[in-house]
């Protein structure tokens, strides 16, 4: 399957997704004409190096040549910008420049490192993305968002560089540990809560053979979710307006990240923003008890909290959401789900009634 992402620009730029079992092979032909004659270096993620390295030379990915593989470690306290400085350091000392190309192999971190590193190295150089966790497959490596994170928050310094490629093989998700196949369900089931109610009812029905890593499930819930995000990013690019609904559930997902020292996954801590938001509406008489007692209910399939630590304070959380580059002024927005499949926009909750939503949660 190919999904294309058109935007704007002179000429226009076109995001090109290719999704697919046989992907990994396809990925020397295609880099071939898509590179132009540049000269491609390899990001990679060093566990995931570990495991697809050999394979990736015998595909004939052109990965040969000295200081064309550079290697990092790509975890959440990695997403700073000495990795981006260490990167940049080792693409000169290997002679990259102007006419060179980036190719990040691995999760959202790598993704996220790598395609902002592209962004500026040299003003700014061609970016492709191969994304080797379900979490990166249907969210983090399409729509061009980049970023690092700053200790007062998530992704605080970041910029758009669409990828010129994408690459996504459901294969990698055989050496996808469960916790993390679990994180990127959250951002399935976030897809689904958004726009795509037929999406949501296969998540209900076939959680066994998600869980099985069945190619036929993971392709469905991949290229909905791919389909859902790019025709969402072909609309408002820049996210000035309809882009900021795929922000359910990071409201307050980015909240407990920042406040647990990221010792929470991203993808539980979502699922759990996810159900105070749904909370939040419900309260407001927005959405019906039935709808979010379903989310619940298929959080908790997936082994995802729906609860707030007890451990951290309410009033930590708001003041926290007040720093995350999501508010829109003094108010705190957010996206409400209202039923299965559609969203809303709401600014305007005050604190203390927010507070409490949050102690019906759990937070302290």
């Amino acid at each position: 399957m190919k999904v294309d992402i058109a935007l704007g620009g002179t000429p226009p730029h076109v995001s090109e997704i290719f999704i697919g079992e046989d992907v990994m092979e396809a990925v020397p032909g295609a880099l071939e004409g898509a590179l132009g004659g540049r000269s491609a270096y390899w990001i990679w993620d060093e566990a995931v190096w570990s495991l697809w390295g050999r394979k990736a030379l015998d595909l004939g990915w052109p990965v040969q040549r000295e200081g064309q593989v550079i290697l990092f470690t790509a975890t959440e306290p990695d997403k700073r910008l000495a990795s981006v400085e260490f990167l940049a350091r080792r693409l000169v000392n290997a002679g990259a420049g102007r006419d060179s190309a980036i190719i990040a192999v691995g999760g959202g971190v790598t993704g996220d490192v790598a395609g902002f590193l592209a962004s500026i190295y040299m003003r700014g150089i061609p970016c492709f993305q191969v994304p080797t966790t379900l979490l990166a497959q249907v969210d983090s490596s399409i729509g061009g968002k980049t970023g690092v994170d700053l200790p007062e928050g998530k992704n605080l310094l970041g910029t758009f560089q669409q990828p010129k490629q994408v690459y996504i093989d459901p294969g990698f998700i055989a050496t996808l540990p469960d916790e993390e196949l679990r994180q990127g369900m959250s951002e399935v089931i976030k897809s689904a809560m958004i726009g795509d109610e037929v999406l949501w009812k296969f998540v209900e029905n076939s959680s066994d053979a998600i869980r099985k890593r069945e190619p036929d499930a993971l392709l469905r819930v991949i290229c909905a979710s791919c389909l859902l995000k790019s025709r969402i990013v072909q609309a408002d690019e820049k996210e000035s307006g309809r882009r900021r609904v795929l922000n359910l559930g990071h409201t307050v997902g980015h909240a407990l990240e920042k406040l647990t020292g990221f010792r929470l996954k991203h993808g539980d801590c979502v699922a759990t923003g996810m159900v105070a938001a749904a909370t939040l509406s419900h309260r407001l008489g927005k959405m019906q008890a039935e709808d979010l007692e379903r989310l619940e209910s298929i959080c908790r399939t997936w082994g995802m909290p729906v609860r707030i630590p007890a451990s951290i304070g309410s009033q930590a959380i708001v003041d926290a959401i007040h720093s995350d580059k999501k508010r829109i002024g003094e108010k705190l927005h957010f996206i409400m789900p209202v039923r299965i499949g559609k969203v809303i926009e709401f600014t305007g909750i005050d604190d203390g009634e927010f507070s409490k939503v949050l102690k019906s949660l759990g937070a302290g």
